[in-house]
């Protein structure tokens, strides 16, 4: 199958009217986290690749490592951007994994709102509001609900 969809890329190349480049067929309207995995795939569909999955850790690093520079220097121009090139080695780690990120994304988004659920109903039975509450209180909620869950 991969090496059909390499043909297909070459083949949408070569046709009169077709895309021009290589990434003109991914659509500018996309969502930015689909975009990302539809660039990537089509990338990887003409050869621009990591020979080894776990070769994309080392980018991933790298990209925390530049992040780390940007923050300590306080661009917030160069920190945006440097998030964004840390989110993209990670989605692309994700592909090379075949983990859709969408996918794992929401299951994190509702692991985090059940937990957070919990905490919420916990600090109201016990007559409380959650911004009285200390940070070492909502934890120790936030970790009895990740060994309800597991």
């Amino acid at each position: 199958s991969h090496q059909v969809e390499q043909n297909w890329e070459q083949i949408k190349l070569k046709e009169k009217g077709g895309n021009k480049t290589v990434l003109s067929g991914v659509p500018k309207t996309l969502p930015s986290l689909i975009k990302a995995c539809r660039i990537q795939e089509k990338a990887a569909n003409i050869g621009f690749d990591w020979k080894h999955k776990n070769d994309v850790w080392n980018k991933v690093k790298e990209e925390i490592a530049e992040l780390e520079t940007e923050i300590t220097s306080n661009n917030t121009d160069n920190i945006e951007g440097e998030f964004g090139d840390l989110i993209f080695s990670i989605i692309n780690a994700a592909r090379l994994y075949g983990v859709n990120p969408e996918n794992a994304l929401e299951r994190t988004n509702q692991k985090f709102i059940s937990r957070f659920n919990y905490i919420e109903s916990k600090a109201t039975a016990s007559n409380r509001k959650l911004s009285e509450m200390t940070l070492q209180e909502m934890d120790a909620l936030w970790n009895e609900a990740k060994q309800q869950n597991k």
